[in-house]
């Protein structure tokens, strides 16, 4: 199957895609390359496609096409890094046409590869920092990709500018950053990182350059032996374009932005849309755990998706795939700053400080200059530190240095204006004759003098409202510890020693527990905290400083990126062992990966084996499996009551509906089906037809527990709006389908274990299922019950020899595993077919399944539909015998379509 070209821009933004077949079907699609006559090797296979759709003849057609295209090469595993911008510096040639290229020192892409297996190739994938003219962009690609790895993606300028300083810059990284867009709704043009309001036509343009990324990717890819690392909130759509084309790629996505709560998220008019695509990952990285419950969260609360957490791993199962999530916060790269600290300059630098700031306590500020990181409330902190503790004026000063702004707009204008206006009036009232307290650098600052400023601050003050990490302590950490003794470099006076003071909110705070942590919202209290840094004692400061420089030293970039790539590897190790199929339109797509043993319960196949067979049980689960869980409307239609009166009418049928509802309510919703059988409160209550009596699987039970349970449920019940309690003859279910699932989740694990405490002594079972906790007696399942009946007809001479079992939640799993084991335990007939069906692509005990209850209606009525000439058959017999004593000579006698005639 050809994958689809897509022209239209506003199909392709709202997600109007078509769906590949299986395993995307693109993999036969040929990739051009920008790189002219020398490409780079690659093998374009077709991944993911379930083993009995193959065709070995279109297999071989396609690998003879790639074949002819792409040069063969020796297969090795490769690491794609994919990020919004290359590690590459691109500088005109000053004395003629051409370029020079140079990698960028500070680039954290770049150090990464320090953490790379020698044996495995990094490959960049980005844009330049440089208009390239068109005419020269094939022999830019190929020098970067000769000297450097690195194959550039060129997006047209007004394509960039919409998707990164409209999209990213200015809707995005505010949200992502706890700004609403509150204030864009009277607003005739919103400004980048302003927090505008959402653009559909930004969205498209966002849409189209993570395509353009895709293609280059593609250009590159050996999908069944690359890596491809995603960075950061700039192509969260590009793991669904990827995953269309190679289901079985192996990618893994960190965000390096805070991940905002859901209340935030919930905003974002796409949120669905960019959940699902970073579900089409196999691991998501974040700087902590607040960013990663945030994201968890949202895929609880929008999606319906909960995670496990198993021997110290995060997973979310997504459609039978596991996606890990990673909480691992980035380092430093501990010899490039040793590197500069080693230059001249630097010491040189250092030098002039000390002797500037001479008799000084010195307190540094690093930030980029805009609206998250508190700039101001650090100055307006360090006022009033200078107002209560009068002691250090004119011996307290603080450096401020504004690293120039990544995005553009009035806000930055503003915030600058501000900030000036706070040292002018610190300096005003404050200032002494050769003395200013505070120091503001509003430009860049070379590395070696930013980090001359770190090795003679005693203090780092780091008061970001909201940040994703924030590498400036870590890099103060360094300086201060300074090089080893055997290398040249400043002299760090006396003990190593640090302090830092860093916001609540920036990703390495957790990190940091000698740090004094503050709110920098709460000015006063900030102030406090500097006086305390700088007033504190030596020995303390010492202490401090190399409980952090032990962290830092040990977890550099390179800790981090190794991590992450032994944990992708981890998470992918399973891809080509289960079938796969793509499904779904837009970004609804996603990678169904099934259990070698699951496959989809195949109509004709149960329709074989119904019609060979002779004495048959059929189980039924009630809700979620006959009737859809979230219907308000309970009660079973006429269609399926005709459905099951006619399965119950074949004689070689027993069927039975399982549930774990009343006998009371299964009886009033099945009142019209009089040969149906009800298993009632998980089997406690059995009946084989309507007119007999109820039989119970225990003697009369002991009931004194719900005494002890139903003052703890009842605790949960008053403190969990929209929930409520089912109380059964020998049950109490607590139901919370129509609470809060963020809190009603939480709520009912605090209840398992509350119930697990106090009923510890009693003979109950306490369980959670779909939206429910239940407390029933021991020795009560689906699974029993339907063991119990097996072995009834089997003494009653009608051994089965077809079992059809269906359901859709935790307790029908039960049933599945009894139903497995049949045949071991002999109460089926020998090689008896048995189709144990889950609802819903989901993991299960179960070796089929079907999608929906739509499907087991259709099912039930094609099995029916079987059964409907048996029946009339028999009728006809029955009818024949009853009349075979009359006398009717030549007449005849019609019973609607049966004909009885004399003689």
């Amino acid at each position: 199957m050809m994958s689809r070209s897509y022209t239209n821009l506003l199909d392709l933004a709202a997600g109007n895609f078509a769906a590949l077949g299986p395993a995307g079907g693109g993999g036969r699609r040929r990739s051009g390359s920008s790189f002219g006559a020398r490409r780079m090797p690659r093998v374009m296979t077709v991944p993911g496609t379930l083993s009995e759709l193959d065709d070995e003849e279109d297999e071989r057609a396609a690998t003879s096409s790639v074949a002819s295209d792409v040069p063969s090469s020796a297969i090795c595993e490769r690491l794609i890094v994919v990020a919004n911008q290359l590690p590459v510096v691109a500088r005109r040639r000053p004395d003629g046409p051409g370029w020079v290229f140079s990698w960028d020192d500070d680039s954290l892409l770049l150090r990464l590869r320090d953490g790379v297996p020698d044996d495995m190739e990094v490959l960049f994938i980005g844009t330049l920092r440089a208009d390239v003219p068109a005419a020269e962009q094939e022999e830019v690609s190929q020098t970067l990709i000769d000297r450097f790895r690195c194959a550039p993606v060129f997006l047209p300028p007004d394509l960039y500018d919409r998707f990164y300083q409209n999209f990213c810059k200015g809707y995005l990284w505010p949200l992502f950053h706890y700004m609403l867009p509150y204030a864009a709704a009277q607003a005739p043009k919103q400004s980048p990182s302003s927090g505008g309001r959402f653009d559909r036509a930004s969205w498209e343009a966002y849409v189209l350059a993570n395509k353009h990324f895709f293609e280059k990717v593609v250009e590159v890819i050996n999908p069944e032996d690359d890596y491809v690392w995603v960075h950061d909130y700039h192509l969260m759509a590009l793991p669904t374009f990827l995953r269309r084309r190679f289901n079985r790629l192996r990618i893994g996505f960190f965000l390096h932005s805070p991940f905002p709560s859901s209340e935030i998220y919930r905003s974002l008019p796409v949120r669905e849309e960019i959940l699902r695509t970073m579900l089409n990952c196999d691991l998501i990285g974040f700087h902590t755990f607040d960013y990663a419950r945030h994201f968890l969260s949202c895929c609880s609360r929008m999606l319906g998706i909960e995670y496990q957490s198993k021997r110290g791993y995060i997973g979310l199962d997504y459609f039978g795939r596991t996606v890990g999530i990673k909480i691992m916060p980035v380092g430093i790269h501990m010899g490039q700053l040793q590197s500069v600290l080693r230059l001249p300059e630097m010491q040189h630098k250092v030098t002039e400080l000390r002797q500037q700031f001479k008799g000084k306590a010195v307190l540094l500020g690093v930030d980029d200059m805009d609206i998250f990181k508190g700039i101001n409330l650090k100055l307006l902190a360090f006022e009033h530190m200078l107002r209560i503790h009068p002691k250090w004026q004119g011996r307290a000063v603080l450096v401020q240095i504004a690293n120039p702004a990544r995005g553009k707009g009035k806000d930055i204008e503003l915030i600058r204006a501000e900030i000036q206006d706070s040292c002018d009036r610190i300096n005003r009232e404050f200032g002494q004759s050769g003395y200013n307290p505070v120091v503001f650098i509003d430009q860049n600052v070379p590395s070696a003098e930013k980090l001359a400023y770190y090795t003679v601050a005693e203090c780092v003050v780091v008061t970001a409202v909201r940040d994703g990490m924030n590498l400036t302590p870590y890099e103060y950490i360094v300086c201060r510890q300074g090089l080893p003794s055997s290398d040249s470099a400043p002299e760090v006076s006396g003990p190593r020693k640090s302090m830092l003071v860093v916001s609540e909110f920036i990703g390495c705070s957790p990190s940091l527990s000698g740090a004094i942590r503050v709110n920098p919202w709460n000015t006063e209290a900030t102030a406090e905290s500097l006086n305390e840094a700088i007033s504190m004692s030596e020995r303390e400061k010492q202490l401090r400083h190399e409980k952090h420089y032990r962290y830092v030293s040990t977890h550099d970039v390179a800790y981090w990126s190794r991590s992450f790539i032994q944990d992708l590897e981890r998470a992918c190790k399973d891809h080509f062992r289960k079938p796969c199929w793509g499904i779904g339109l837009g970004f609804g797509f996603r990678v169904v990966a099934l259990d070698p043993n699951f496959a989809k319960l195949s109509f004709d196949s149960i329709l074989m084996s119904y019609g060979r067979s002779k004495s048959r049980a059929i189980f039924l689960d009630y809700d979620g499996t006959l009737v859809p869980q979230a219907s308000i409307n309970q009660k079973p239609s006429e269609e399926l009551v005709s459905i099951i009166n006619t399965l119950c009418s074949d004689r070689n049928n027993i069927v039975f509906i399982v549930s774990g509802r009343s006998k009371a309510s299964l009886a009033s919703l099945f009142s019209s089906c009089p040969m149906l059988g009800i298993a009632a409160e998980h089997g406690y209550f059995l009946r084989w037809t309507r007119d007999e009596e109820w039989q119970t699987s225990a003697q009369s039970p002991d009931v004194g527990w719900m005494q002890m349970a139903e003052p703890v449920m009842n605790l949960y019940t008053e403190a969990t709006d929209g929930s409520y309690i089912e109380t059964k003859e020998t049950a109490l279910v607590w139901h919370h389908r129509d609470a809060d699932q963020g809190f009603a989740s939480s709520q009912a694990k605090e209840m398992l274990d509350h119930l697990e405490s106090v009923l510890a002594n009693e003979a109950v079972a306490v369980k959670s299922g779909q939206f429910i906790v239940e407390v029933k007696p021991q020795g009560v399942s689906k699974g029993l019950v339907a063991e119990k009946i097996l072995a009834s007809m089997k003494e009653k001479g009608q051994q089965a020899d077809f079992v059809l079992c269906i359901g859709d939640d935790r307790s029908d799993e039960d049933m599945f595993e009894n139903i497995a084991d049949a045949m071991k335990r002999s109460v089926v007939a020998p090689k008896t077919p048995l189709f144990a069906c889950t609802v819903g692509q989901k993991p299960s005990k179960a070796k089929f399944y079907l999608d929906d209850t739509y499907e087991v209606v259709s099912m039930l009525s094609a099995l029916a539909e079987v059964s409907e000439p048996d029946q009339t058959a028999d009728l006809a017999d029955d009818l024949a015998t009853s009349v075979s004593s009359l006398d009717i000579g030549d007449e005849q006698i019609q019973f609607g379509s049966i004909r009885i005639e004399g003689s």
